[in-house]
């Protein structure tokens, strides 16, 4: 019998769906599948709802767009038999006229006929005029293994102008070593469909309205989805319909009946009851092995049931590891899953798993992991006993999370009964913002308690410098550490927690060379480099530079290490968070204000539950950034909250720099008056601490500097006296962007006072300072005042060569009007500006780009231009519209009608 067709199929089977206006284009995935012209595959594989189809359907638009013939199928459970899938396959092809006139022998599934079939496709291919295309979709479907080998022969055969496109949930079943022996295959999987954070953003604001979502809520849902396209759709659905649950969307979502309906259904539904259950089991874990899972178990089939879900894309993932054992993590929103359908299967059922896991953890020494699950368990005892017996060398900041969790379960009577366990606690408990208790716990803990351990006896004042730390007493700290210097310390953990401490107190103090001095004295030796201990020790020095303030230095040295430190120990790591607060600050005081908002964006942990330095850094750099990319009054009612949360956790330091920095923003919104009330209020604080010593001498240097703006408008004189008080003050301190400011208000000041020498010397001053240092925001945060100020310099030539090309450069970054509130913008100078001229062709079209998620890099690829090209012209088009970032001018474009 021979048939073009053995029954009918609806059209749409042919046809992509049609992709909405509302879609993201996936530029960096099409860029791999554009090199698909020199290939013979494209294979796409990955879980349910990550953006296969809509991927394919974009690459079929531009294969279209390139003058190719395409034909598409898309298959169903329907075609999962060998004639079925021939009989779509072949009408597929017939609707872009190729094998028009050739009968196929549907129902001969011999060799001949296979061959006679594949013959034909190949002839027809052959002299075809044009590059052909055969996408086909939900590959996943297919199961007979003669349809399999007719692809394999269509693959082996192929002509060089017949591509072929394979979507499918799991990898099929065909021999491909060849083909990529050849660099004949493109190959994308859930490694790679995932949206990255610019994606997800795009999304959102396409489907919201651009600017309805902050950068922190965006970078919760990605962070919440790990880019899962399905789900970020579900909850932008979710946002529509509600818009007041974003405040506990972790738990909506969560508990999102669509999210557990479509898990059931598209997830679940087809999975045989020995795997889900096994899954199910996995969702108690953060990350497995098969010798674990098959420890918890009992499953000898353990490593085959873990292979399954890996080679089916069943939401698993690899994770990286030192070890030579395969570890795997479920997503965050499918384990969720699992594990509320394993609680509701049997609760106490539950609780043996997490024994024998914590059981299993111990004997193979990963101790965080033991004391987390035997304390979930219910088993306090012998989470106590495993970090009591624990090797020195196993210690590490993974415990802080479990301790603590087992602190809470713990009898206090008990905790004093080991000691060890005792000193461990009262570290633990005074790194994490709760210092009182911490001293509480030291009263029970006394050198001499520790005869058998001589080491932990002589780290005893470590752990009063680390409540001293959370007192922002670095004075004390200095005072704790320094005759500790020479001592021997073996455990590593300790050693370098002895150095960050150290770190964090010389440049509390100012004392930077001594900085420099420990860390010559005690390098980090290579094999060290990804402890996170150790990432602490990089990040305290990366954050001692900047404190002196040299931020073109802080950004070299914090960008790579930040990097390093995800990698090694995660995003909301300690280390990870400290060098994330130190690049906020050093991007934000460079001007690269897309990279500091990013940076920030969802780590409401800095801003709320961290030591005082990192507090400030990035409660100050939101304010800014809310400043300038939402509205003044935004930032205000931030840093009212903020000031609120730490006069309550008695942070003197951290609310003289809120109150401060509220004064500032006040008085460039003219209001004077409420300005005043607040000097006052710091103005006592100042008072309060005007004799203290270490860090906290900041405290007085910022109300002297806030004291004289309020000053300044009335009481000229005062306000230098003031100035000339918190520059000395943070002279002393060696906090150079303090003093630089100073002196460039000491400077608009004087001139106010007509003392022009004077105001020349403290500007040059202050522009020696920001030269050196690359200080930007520092200055131009100052609004009309610096704008005034940079002009008189450049028309009355204070300044030459690589001062005066550097002043240019900061009068180049003022916007063009006054910003929204009316306060803070200023005219643009007039000398020496590039025009106000609309956009350039190029110009229009790299912000084409940038309103496509692409990345720098991919733009330059994109219109084979070099990066630096990309980058100055990006440049340009932020001078002309007077914004700071990409986001900023996107939105200026589209509302102009530029862009779409």
């Amino acid at each position: 019998m021979t048939t073009p067709f053995i029954k009918h199929v609806a059209a749409t089977r042919f046809t992509p769906p049609r992709i909405g206006a509302k879609h993201v284009p996936r530029t960096d995935l099409l860029a791999q599948l554009h090199l698909m012209q020199h290939a013979v595959l494209a294979l796409v594989t990955g879980s349910a709802g990550y953006g296969k189809t809509t991927l394919l359907a974009q690459w079929r638009q531009a294969c279209v767009k390139a003058g190719a013939d395409v034909a598409w199928l898309t298959l169903t459970a329907e075609e999962k038999g060998y004639a079925d899938f021939c009989a779509t396959l072949v009408a597929s092809l017939r609707r872009v006229g190729l094998c028009a006139e050739t009968d196929f022998p549907i129902d001969d599934a011999s060799t001949s006929a296979m061959d006679a079939a594949i013959a034909a496709i190949v002839e027809s291919a052959l002299d075809w005029p044009k590059e052909l295309y055969l996408f086909v979709d939900d590959y996943h479907y297919v199961e007979a293994p003669l349809a399999h080998r007719l692809v394999q022969k269509l693959l082996d055969q192929a002509p060089g102008n017949l591509h072929v496109v394979i979507a499918s949930r799991v990898a099929p079943p065909l021999s491909l070593s060849r083909l990529r022996m050849m660099n004949q295959i493109v190959e994308l999987d859930s490694a790679e469909l995932p949206f990255s954070l610019a994606e997800t953003r795009a999304f959102i604001d396409e489907n919201l309205g651009a600017g309805r979502l902050d950068a922190d809520a965006a970078g919760l849902i990605h962070e919440l989805t790990s880019g899962w396209p399905s789900c970020i759709q579900l909850i932008v659905i979710m946002l529509k319909n509600r818009p007041d649950t974003l405040a506990t969307l972790r738990d909506l979502v969560w508990r999102s009946s669509d999210l557990q309906t479509w898990l059931s259904e598209e997830v679940m539904a087809d999975l045989p009851a020995q795997l889900a259950s096994f899954a199910e089991v996995m969702s108690i874990f953060r990350r497995f092995n098969a010798p674990l899972a098959r420890a918890v178990t009992g499953d000898p089939q353990a490593a085959d049931l873990l292979k399954r879900m890996e080679d089916e894309n069943l939401l698993v993932s690899r994770v990286d590891s030192d070890d030579r054992l395969a570890w795997y993590c479920l997503h965050p929103l499918f384990g969720e899953y699992l594990a509320t359908r394993l609680v509701a299967r049997d609760d106490a059922a539950v609780k043996e798993l997490h024994l024998r896991a914590s059981r299993w953890f111990a004997e193979h020494g990963y101790l965080a992991e033991a004391v987390r699950h035997a304390s979930t368990g219910g088993d306090v005892e012998f989470a106590a006993t495993v970090i009591e017996r624990a090797e020195p060398t196993a210690w590490s900041l993974e415990y802080l999370s479990p301790m603590l969790h087992l602190l809470e379960q713990l009898p206090e009577a008990t905790l004093f009964r080991h000691q060890r366990l005792l000193f461990i606690a009262c570290l633990t408990i005074a790194l994490t913002t709760r210092p009182d208790k911490a001293s509480a716990w030291l009263a029970h803990l006394q050198s001499g308690a520790l005869p058998d351990d001589p080491e932990l006896a002589a780290c005893v004042p470590m752990i009063h410098a680390a409540i001293a730390f959370q007192h922002d007493d670095t004075q004390r700290m200095v005072e704790l550490l320094e005759p500790m210097r020479d001592v021997i310390v073996e455990n590593r953990f300790l050693r370098y927690f002895f150095v960050a401490e150290l770190c964090v107190s010389y440049a509390g103090t100012g004392r930077y060379a001594d900085v420099t001095r420990l860390l010559d004295l005690r390098p980090i030796p290579s094999t060290d480099r990804d402890d996170e201990m150790a990432l602490v020790v990089e990040a305290a020095h990366v954050a001692a530079i900047l404190a002196e303030g040299d931020a073109r230095e802080a950004e070299r040295l914090g960008t790579p290490l930040l990097a390093r430190s995800v990698k090694a120990v995660g995003r909301h790591s300690i280390s990870s968070n400290i060098c994330a607060s130190v690049l906020v600050d050093a991007y934000y005081e460079l001007d690269r204000i897309d990279d500091a908002r990013e940076t920030i964006a969802n780590r409401r942990g800095l801003l709320q539950s961290s030591g005082p330095d990192l507090t400030i850094r990035a409660s100050l750099c939101r304010a800014r950034l809310d400043c300038l990319q939402v509205s003044a009054d935004v930032a205000l009612t931030f840093l009212e909250q903020q000031t609120a949360h730490l006069r309550d956790h008695q942070q003197p330091r951290p609310v003289a720099y809120m109150l401060a920095e509220q004064i500032r923003i006040l008085l460039q919104k003219n209001r004077h008056a409420r300005a005043a009330q607040l000097d006052v209020l710091l103005d006592e604080l100042a008072q309060a601490h005007r004799d203290d010593r270490g860090i906290r001498a900041e405290i007085a240097a910022i109300g002297a500097l806030a004291h004289a703006r309020v000053l300044r408008a009335a009481q000229p004189e005062a306000a230098l006296a003031s100035l000339r008080d918190a520059h000395a003050r943070a002279s002393a301190l060696g906090r150079r962007r303090l003093a630089a400011l100073a002196d460039f208000l000491l400077a608009a000041t004087l001139v106010d006072l007509e003392l022009i020498a004077q105001a020349r010397d403290s500007f040059l001053q202050a522009i020696g300072t920001g030269t050196r240092f690359g200080l930007v925001r520092t200055f131009i945060d100052e609004g009309a005042t610096a704008a005034t100020l940079l002009n008189r310099a450049v028309e009355e030539a204070w300044i030459d060569g690589a001062a005066h090309d550097y002043v240019v450069g900061l009068l180049d970054r003022f916007p063009r009007e006054l910003d929204k509130d009316g306060s803070g913008g200023v005219s643009r100078r007039a000398v020496g500006r590039k025009g106000d001229s609309a956009l350039t062709p190029r110009e229009l079209e790299i912000l084409a780009l940038v309103a496509q998620a692409m990345s720098n890099k991919r733009i330059a690829l994109a219109l084979n231009i070099t990066l630096e090209t990309v980058k100055w012209n990006l440049r340009n088009v932020f001078a002309k519209l007077g914004v700071s970032s990409r986001y900023d001018a996107m939105l200026w474009a589209r509302k102009n009608g530029l862009i779409e």
